[in-house]
């Protein structure tokens, strides 16, 4: 435990504010509920977990966890994704923000009529650009465009739209919904930022 306290207070001093709009930070952790709404199919909830680190002024590391189960099913499949950021000051509240990451969607063995399946992996990767801005103190939101494409599966252009309301400098609650063709997928939950 102690090692841990030690981490992050090293963490939070660190030098690695990214030359970021007012009240924007690249360096956050979050955790919380995630749920996917398909078409044509059941639906899934679970919890994820999302960070991001500023590496240097302008560039950050991201990535993403995030473990559903289908209702009504005992299936499940686990999701992550780690990528590379870019952002730059647009204006005294907004930055435009470039990211690229690489995806693994990886499903659970299942039963069918008493027949055991194999899961399969899934590879793949995101490119999406989209504006980052401090509403108010408190609010802050963005919005992305993207493409995601894959060996296995054909490649779709999604919409991200997203809102974090701050408690304090370090704490707040962050909601976010990504749309493409055949579902809908929502996390909300609180985020701690450095």
């Amino acid at each position: 435990m102690k090692k841990t306290l030690l981490v992050l207070s090293l963490l939070a001093g660190m030098p690695f504010a990214a030359s970021a709009a007012d009240g924007i930070s690249y360096n956050y952790v979050e955790g919380g509920y995630a749920t996917t709404r398909l078409d044509n199919g059941p639906d899934a909830d679970g919890w994820g977990l999302n960070g991001s680190v500023a590496i240097a002024p302008n560039f950050h590391i991201f990535g993403g966890y995030t473990a559903q189960d289908y209702d009504q099913s005992d299936y499940s499949y686990d999701q992550w994704r780690i990528g590379f950021g870019y952002n730059r000051e647009i204006s005294r509240n907004i930055d435009l923000v470039g990211r690229a990451a690489f995806e693994r969607l990886s499903e659970d063995d299942y039963r069918v009529a008493g027949i055991r399946y194999r899961g399969a992996d899934f590879d793949g990767y995101s490119a999406e650009v989209g504006i980052r801005g401090s509403i108010l103190p408190q609010l802050e939101g963005y919005a992305f465009a993207g493409w995601e494409d894959g060996s296995d599966y054909d490649g779709d252009f999604y919409g991200r739209l997203g809102a974090q309301y701050k408690f304090t400098s370090n704490w707040g609650i962050n909601a976010d919904v990504k749309f493409a063709d055949n579902d809908a997928q929502w996390f909300v939950g609180p985020r701690f930022t450095w």
